[in-house]
């Protein structure tokens, strides 16, 4: 039988291999990928509490979060394209161009 305790461990475990991924890689594709690793495992405890308490809220507010994190891919990217397109590399160690 699956409880609530399994989907919470597999979503602490994706979150802890999303946190990981973004301390580590120096790729900035790896890292926003990362970054949506971590908010799917958030997603995860949302439903999964949402079905064990017994309402929807939780389910609701995921929509939210997928509509957030779709923006702000879209916005990444945009801002990973234009800084390929001025220093041709996406490493996150040159990121630094950006200060003033």
């Amino acid at each position: 039988m699956i409880t609530v305790t399994h989907y919470l461990m597999l979503s602490a475990i994706l979150f802890a291999i999303g946190t990981l991924g973004v301390l580590t890689r120096k790729n900035a594709i790896v890292v926003f990928m990362c970054i949506e690793v971590m908010l799917n495992a958030v997603n995860l405890t949302f439903i999964a509490l949402s079905r064990h308490v017994g309402n929807l809220d939780g389910q609701i507010f995921v929509f939210f979060v997928m509509t957030v994190a779709a923006a702000e891919a879209a916005v990444g990217l945009a801002l990973l394209i234009a800084f390929y397109r001025n220093k041709e590399t996406l490493d996150v160690d040159d990121f630094n161009m950006l200060k003033w």
